[in-house]
């Protein structure tokens, strides 16, 4: 473990999931959003990434873009430090005399997404209760409308319209009080079936194109080179998976609006899905997807780059030296 510096990495991991997040949630909170929408009387709520921001924003405000923040900020470092750490370890450990063949990467990839999850699966599914409230309480006002009522509520929780804005303390209080601790981990089958695909191909694919950067006789490319290698590879393993994020993100919806399906595991929420609303459905939320992860691993690199990490470590030893 010596190559690995896992006090600086977890700064690098924890900077990088923070600043990303805050830059890129008003887009994932859209994402969610058109993932989970379905066809209200043949037209859909919601008709693109733009429609969605905008009537968004009109009907929550500025700070109804960022419903969810806060749990999610505050899992990113540990989500991000088993992810990031976890690839840095696994390729150091599956190295045979300082070479990492292919099928090695990919299985370190596997294996830092595998980690991944012990913190994604509670982060996610607290932030997406809290992030398509608002979708609840339109569609509860378009079915009001039509002379319909629709309850919304998690357990009995108030989710916002409903009795005052639900937190994710009110989630997880309910969640622990009617399911156990094991009704946080509610769709961690649909959470690693994601992101450990997701791992396996990011992780291989910009270390291949980062090297295509490294400077002569160095094994460090520039800056622009890895902050474009990180977005590129993201793009790319985003693409890939999102046909499992909608199935995730359909899962980890506790409590539907009304008219919203119900679903009963992953083959039986992909099944539904395909034949409802065909195969197009699975890709819904993609350009929002890209639009996130694309430069939130950006950002990462970027901050690897810098080494922000290795920077505080290194001034905070020479302040305790003195």
């Amino acid at each position: 473990m010596g190559e690995i510096s896992l006090p600086s990495k977890i700064i690098n991991g924890a900077v990088a999931g923070i600043a990303g997040v805050t830059c890129v949630f008003p887009i994932d909170l859209v994402k969610t959003r058109l993932q989970n929408q379905q066809i209200i009387d043949g037209k859909p709520m919601y008709k693109n990434v733009v429609d969605c921001f905008i009537k968004t924003a009109r009907s929550e405000g500025f700070f109804g873009l960022y419903r969810g923040y806060a749990v999610n900020v505050t899992l990113i470092t540990p989500e991000k430090a088993l992810k990031l750490v976890g690839n840095d370890f696994f390729r150091y450990l599956m190295r045979t005399d300082g070479k990492l063949p292919f099928y090695r990467e990919l299985l370190a990839g596997a294996g830092a997404g595998l980690c991944q999850v012990v913190a994604t699966t509670p982060m996610e599914l607290l932030k997406i209760q809290l992030q398509d409230a608002g979708r609840k309480v339109h569609k509860k006002a378009h079915v009001a409308t039509a002379g319909m009522t629709a309850t919304v509520a998690v357990n009995g929780a108030r989710l916002a319209g409903a009795g005052g804005p639900i937190t994710a303390v009110d989630i997880t209080r309910d969640l622990l009080r009617t399911r156990g601790f094991i009704g946080l981990y509610k769709g961690l089958g649909a959470t690693m079936a994601r992101d450990v695909p997701f791992s396996v191909i990011y992780f291989p694919l910009f270390a291949h194109l980062n090297a295509l950067g490294y400077a002569h006789g160095t094994q460090k490319a520039s800056f622009q080179h890895s902050f474009a290698a990180g977005c590129l590879a993201a793009c790319m393993a985003s693409v890939s998976v999102n046909p499992v994020d909608v199935v995730k993100t359909r899962i980890q919806t506790l409590q539907k609006a009304e008219g919203d399906q119900t679903y009963n595991g992953v083959v039986d929420c992909f099944n539904k899905i395909w034949r409802m609303e065909g195969p197009t459905a699975f890709f819904k939320g993609a350009m929002a997807r890209v639009l996130v992860i694309a430069p939130l691993f950006g950002i990462a690199q970027g901050v690897y780059f810098v080494g922000v990490g290795e920077f505080v470590i290194d001034r905070t030893g020479r302040a305790f030296s003195r």
